[in-house]
C-alpha cells in the first residue's frame, strides 16, 4: 500500500513539475509577444507623436521613450517584478528638449492632447469624446487644436465637450442645455450650416 502511494504521489509531483515548466514556457512565449507588439506600437505612436506634436506648436519634436525603473539607491538595473514606463520628452522650436514635469498647464495639456490623438491615430475609432480639453489652450493653439479635429472628423466622428467659444464656431452640429423656466431643463441644437 505505501509502495503504491508513493507511485501515485510520485506521478503527481511529476505532472505538476510539468504543468509549472509547460506554464513557464507559455508566459515567457506570451511575454515575447505581448514586448513585441507593444515596442511596434510605440514607435508607430511615437511617429505620430511627434507629428501632432509638431502640428500643434507649429515645430519642435516630441518623443516617448522606455524608462528603466530605479533602485532605491539610484542604479539602473530593476528588480524582476517591476516594469519599465514610458517618458514623454517634448521640444519647443529654438529650445531644448524637456520633460513633461517641467511644462506649464497649457503645454501639458498641448502634450497630452498629441499624445491622445497619436493614439487615436493609430487605433482609430468611430468617434472619440473630448472633455474640455482646450480649456488650458490660448486662441492660436485652439485654432490648431480645432484644425486638427477638422482632418481627422473625415474619418471619425468627434464629440467635444467645452466652453470654448472657438471650438464651438468649428462644429457641426451644437447641443447646449437651456433652463427656460426654473427647474426645468432643455436640451438644444443648432446645425450651424443651416443657421448661417
Amino acid at each position: 500500500a505505501l509502495c503504491q502511494r508513493y507511485e501515485f504521489l510520485t506521478t503527481q509531483a511529476e505532472d505538476l513539475t510539468r504543468s509549472v515548466a509547460s506554464l513557464r514556457q507559455a508566459i515567457g512565449e506570451i511575454n515575447k509577444t505581448i514586448q513585441t507588439l507593444f515596442l511596434s506600437t510605440l514607435e508607430a505612436v511615437n511617429q505620430q507623436f511627434d507629428h501632432f506634436w509638431r502640428r500643434l506648436i507649429g515645430g519642435g519634436s516630441a518623443q516617448l521613450k522606455l524608462v528603466e525603473p530605479l533602485k532605491a539607491d539610484g542604479e539602473d538595473a530593476a528588480p524582476v517584478d517591476e516594469e519599465p514606463g514610458v517618458e514623454m520628452l517634448v521640444r519647443f522650436p529654438g529650445k531644448r528638449p524637456t520633460v513633461l514635469s517641467l511644462l506649464s498647464g497649457g503645454e501639458r495639456a498641448l502634450a497630452a492632447l498629441s499624445l491622445l490623438l497619436a493614439l487615436f491615430a493609430v487605433r482609430p475609432s468611430p468617434f472619440c469624446v473630448l472633455d474640455e480639453v482646450d480649456a488650458p489652450l490660448d486662441d492660436a493653439n485652439v485654432e490648431r487644436f480645432v484644425g486638427l479635429l477638422r482632418e481627422m472628423s473625415q474619418q471619425s466622428q468627434f464629440i467635444a465637450v467645452t466652453h470654448n467659444k472657438r471650438t464651438m464656431e468649428s462644429a457641426d452640429i451644437l447641443y447646449g442645455i437651456t433652463m427656460e423656466e426654473e427647474g426645468v431643463s432643455k436640451v438644444m441644437s443648432v446645425r450651424m450650416k443651416a443657421a448661417a
